[in-house]
């Protein structure tokens, strides 16, 4: 089943992203590599793909995984919990009903 993670994060946490940026985007890449990855990414803090100095308030994933528990594990053995980025991450069952024919980003 489909799952979406929702993470927000602490306040003025870009230095905590950036030191803990390639130990989670190196899970992500495996979970994608396994094709359990409909999307992930951050939420921009201000209204630009590139918010420099402003920084993120938070991310979003959308995978599969085989249950609720393992996917709230996945999620919660992410690097940003570790290094205290996320302040609060959500995790629930995702029915997809409308997704686009082809990838368009």
């Amino acid at each position: 089943m489909w799952y979406l993670i929702f993470a927000e994060d602490v306040a003025d946490s870009l230095p905590l992203r950036q030191q803990a940026r390639p130990a989670h985007l190196a899970r992500l890449q495996a979970l994608n590599a396994e094709g359990r990855v409909l999307l992930a990414g951050p939420h921009p803090a201000i209204d630009s793909d590139d918010p420099g100095q402003a920084g993120f308030t938070g991310s979003t994933i959308i995978a599969r995984f085989a249950s609720l528990a393992e996917a709230e594990s996945w999620a919660n053995a992410d690097p940003y919990v570790a290094a205290g980025v996320y302040a609060k991450v959500s995790v629930k069952p995702l029915k997809i009903t409308v997704k686009p024919e082809q990838a368009f980003f």
